[in-house]
């Protein structure tokens, strides 16, 4: 079994709360009312099926974001973040759509949200640290909004349930960052349970909390970051979802998840696009797989998980089209070099492949995508081996 450190130095378990507390005294003075930690996430499969309400079976990553906080008087809210130098940023309890950019826009969107929902939250100060890689298709930025979610929740006494939590948070991305964006990566940073994939129906918000212990099956679950940027909101990922709202639509059903697999093909002869067609079938077969994968997982067929994950990328690669070059090549390296299964993971366009490894071939896998990343001129990938873990809690 690999040890994180060894693939990806700079992707251990989320340090502890200390730096954290060391620098909000430093910024404000004194001391935090508490610390909250989110996680990232990385989806074994149901991609672009979450705003099209299906279902996916993400997992929390030992990763994530910690939130210090504290409420303060007066109608600003000021934000420092340990990843970002300079000095805090403050925008007002006020602050709409568009009046904050950048990183601190997360922060603002969840006041916004809440606030918008009638929560009465006032003045903050907070500092954020995250070990999430920003770009890597891993939601960190979801992970920062779940944080702050959680700890405004707990600070004025909201008494959210998780699921409106999520939904919250989701809001705050979709109208206040403009990421259209489903609800899969809040509700696996708010919700997931260690040891577990979390099996959600996102129109229902049904969830189930599947066993997953790869270690036991002498198999490793490798995450290769691939380096490639992952960026979402120049209007690929919109163009996406909008065809499918779209086809939906013109096939008269609330959303492409009430197509089922058996009527694919009466379904897309009906539909005149090419393009609409492919957009259709990835959805309806995405959501095939991510059933067929939870039934072999309560069966504890873990191995036969791998074929599904495999289907996932090609799907995404061909009908979809959200793959690039690198995540292409990764999983092209890592099968041919002895993993069970591998797809991307995330919305696409860059960022992490995910596959199933026997725990004698990580090495060959490994060894395999760096000598063919090295042989396109791509960016030396980085992997490490995750590990389900805990959603949204406070820590301190």
């Amino acid at each position: 079994m690999i040890h994180e450190s060894a693939v990806h130095p700079g992707l251990g378990a989320m340090s502890p709360a200390s730096p954290v507390i060391t620098a909000f005294a430093e910024t404000f003075g004194g001391e935090p009312e508490g610390v909250w930690c989110a996680p990232g996430r990385v989806n074994v499969i149901g991609e672009h099926t979450d705003y099209n309400d299906g279902f996916v079976l993400p997992m929390a990553l030992p990763h994530g974001v910690r939130v210090a906080a504290r409420r303060a008087s007066g109608a600003l809210v000021r934000v420092r973040s340990l990843q970002e130098p300079g000095a805090d940023v403050s925008f007002r309890l006020g602050a709409g759509p568009g009046e904050v950019t950048g990183w601190p826009a997360y922060v603002a969107g969840v006041v916004w949200s809440l606030r918008q929902a009638g929560h009465d939250v006032g003045g903050l100060e907070l500092v954020v640290d995250g070990d999430v890689p920003a770009g890597a298709g891993l939601s960190s930025s979801a992970a920062l909004e779940c944080a702050v979610a959680s700890a405004l929740n707990d600070l004025f006494a909201l008494g959210m349930e998780r699921a409106d939590l999520a939904l919250s948070a989701q809001r705050a991305e979709n109208d206040f960052v403009g990421m259209p964006c489903g609800v899969m990566d809040q509700m696996a940073s708010i919700g997931c349970q260690e040891g577990h994939l979390l099996f959600l129906d996102t129109r229902s918000m049904a969830t189930e909390h599947v066993p997953f212990d790869p270690s036991a099956h002498g198999r490793t679950l490798l995450v290769i970051d691939t380096r490639a940027p992952h960026r979402l909101v120049d209007g690929e990922y919109a163009r996406r979802r909008a065809a499918c709202e779209a086809a939906a639509a013109a096939l008269g059903v609330r959303a492409l998840r009430d197509i089922a697999v058996e009527d694919l093909p009466s379904v897309l002869s009906r539909m005149d696009g090419e393009e609409q067609r492919r957009r259709v079938r990835h959805v309806v077969t995405e959501n095939a797989r991510v059933t067929e994968v939870v039934a072999r997982l309560r069966e504890g067929d873990l191995d036969g998980t791998g074929p599904a994950l495999t289907a996932s990328h090609v799907s995404l690669r061909d009908d979809y089209e959200v793959t690039v070059g690198e995540l292409d090549t990764a999983v092209e390296a890592a099968l041919g070099a002895g993993a069970l299964g591998a797809r991307m993971t995330g919305g696409g366009f860059g960022g992490c492949v995910v596959s199933l490894v026997p725990d004698d071939r990580v090495d060959a896998v490994l060894d395999a995508v760096r000598t063919a990343f090295a042989a396109e001129g791509y960016a030396e990938p980085r992997a490490f081996a995750a590990t389900p873990s805990a959603g949204a809690h406070r820590v301190r």
